[in-house]
């Protein structure tokens, strides 16, 4: 009986994703997700027009330089966060409790520790990670007064990460999302009166963005930390038991090493574009910048589906229901490649707007144009990459996906960009060698997916033939689970 009452109360605090309406499931999962990055995106877009309108083209072109350099800092997070999801929604959807519990207190403990050291290694090496990135000599001093106060948000930015990926995995993303638009605004809030010292506040400049983001996320994983203990959810950290057990931490290093170097590999390719557009000048950056920010837009409905795909896929493996996984698939990509393809020829065909919005100069609203023209209307390919890869990532099958990102970066995009770029000397190779990128790793990624390889699940290896029987969608949620994961190589998502 308190077997069933723990059951309901765990099934209440979250979603059930493995029964009911697949296309509803998605749209109201990934809505709020939606409009958390909406929500960011258009943060972005303030700050920058903060930036660029009013500290100028080096300051825009500083948090330009900065945003590659965080992304590479915040890589092992990113890979922790991806396991506890994966493994949390799994868990889930095979109700099995005890196993959700082991995820959250080991994905605690591997987090708070790979902060801390993120931090520690980044203040020490942030200058020889922007020399090594060719930024500007004009632009180095800055870059690093506002880096090393922003990198104190790395610790608060990992939990928050953290509990908001273990909150989607048991099918809760608008607790993420109340909590992000609070941080957002505050952040929102504090940005002006820092930069320019408004209501008796000091005048910060450029760095006042920075100690405004620090402050804010502070404060929101604070409130997300006292809210998960006043629910008692079932992702909430016993703080006075944290510690790792060798089996559930082996298989998250399993899951989240893979993905770590997945998004290793794309924050080093961001940082390598970006090194290669610095080569054409100071506008050519703040364009770059200034594009990316706009663009974000049009590949929003494809990451965020994908995020919903993964999550569904996982809670779907974990039931062992693979008919609705491909369910899942189908449904990802007719609604996240619809809406991808409509923001992306909307931003091709107002470009020259929408950068007249960041940036008052001429050549860099030029250079913006060419971006916004090229690589948005090619994130319908990008939609059905996501997708894709969301099932194979919801079976835990990251090594896969760090595999067709290093074929799309390293063996052709990058090598084409800088191919492209010396060739043409223009920009636009770069723009182009983006296109091929995308189309490589969807094929990849696509071979994959209907090889059917993902209805295995990392660590659950022994899940299919518990008693001698073979799971299916309609199996006994006793049978769905295993507790001893096979130690072994699995067979087997930032974007640039």
């Amino acid at each position: 009986m308190n077997n069933e009452a723990e059951e309901a109360s765990h099934q209440k605090q979250g979603r059930d994703l493995t029964e009911g309406s697949i296309p509803i499931h998605l749209v109201v999962f990934a809505w709020p997700m939606f409009l958390g990055s909406l929500l960011q995106t258009m943060y972005t877009i303030i700050n920058g027009y903060w930036v660029g309108r009013y500290l100028g083209t080096r300051a825009l072109a500083v948090i330009t330089v900065s945003m590659p350099a965080m992304f590479v800092l915040t890589t092992l997070a990113f890979g922790i966060t991806m396991a506890a999801s994966i493994l949390v929604s799994q868990a889930y959807g095979a109700k099995d409790w005890g196993r959700l519990r082991r995820v959250v207190q080991n994905g605690t403990v591997l987090t708070v520790c790979i902060a801390t050291l993120c931090l520690v290694v980044a203040l020490v090496s942030i200058r020889i990670i922007l020399l090594a990135m060719n930024t500007p000599p004009n632009v180095l001093p800055t870059a690093l007064d506002y880096m090393r106060i922003f990198l104190w948000t790395l610790p608060p930015v990992f939990l928050i990460f953290l509990f908001s990926s273990m909150l989607r995995g048991i099918g809760d993303s608008r607790t993420p999302l109340i909590f992000q638009s609070v941080g957002l605004l505050l952040t929102a809030i504090l940005d002006p009166l820092l930069m320019f010292g408004w209501l008796g506040f000091p005048r910060l400049g450029l760095n006042g963005t920075a100690v405004a983001t620090v402050f804010s996320n502070v404060c929101c994983v604070l409130m997300l930390i006292v809210y998960l203990h006043v629910k008692k959810s079932v992702v909430a950290p016993n703080w006075r038991q944290l510690k790792a057990d060798m089996e559930m931490t082996w298989l998250m290093v399993r899951i989240g090493v893979p993905s770590m170097l997945q998004n290793g590999m794309i924050s080093l390719a961001v940082t390598v574009i970006t090194s290669l557009v610095n080569t054409f000048g100071e506008k050519a950056t703040a364009a770059f910048g200034a594009a990316m920010r706009i663009d974000s837009f049009a590949f929003l409905p494809a990451l965020t589906m994908g995020m919903a795909v993964a999550i569904l896929s996982g809670q779907n493996i974990g039931a062992a229901k693979f008919d609705r996984v491909k369910q899942s698939f189908r449904w990802g990509l007719i609604i996240s490649g619809s809406a991808t393809l409509a923001m992306g020829i909307y931003m091709a065909v107002d470009a020259r707007h929408l950068m007249q919005v960041l940036s008052s100069d001429p050549q860099v609203i030029v250079l913006g144009v060419g971006y916004l023209k090229i690589v948005p209307l090619s994130y319908v390919l990008l939609a059905a990459l996501f997708t894709s890869n969301g099932v194979i990532n919801g079976a835990g099958h990251t090594l896969f996906t760090a595999f067709s990102t290093f074929i799309a970066l390293w063996l052709v995009r990058i090598p084409l960009a800088y191919y492209l770029a010396e060739h043409l000397r223009s920009l636009e190779g770069i723009w182009y060698a983006m296109v091929v990128g995308f189309a490589t790793g969807l094929i990849v990624s696509l071979i994959y997916y209907y090889s059917g390889l993902w209805k295995r699940p990392v660590g659950q290896r022994r899940r299919f033939q518990v008693d001698g029987g073979i799971l299916d969608g309609r199996s006994s949620p006793s049978l769905a689970v295993s507790t001893h994961p096979v130690h072994e190589t699995p067979d087997n998502d930032l974007h640039l």
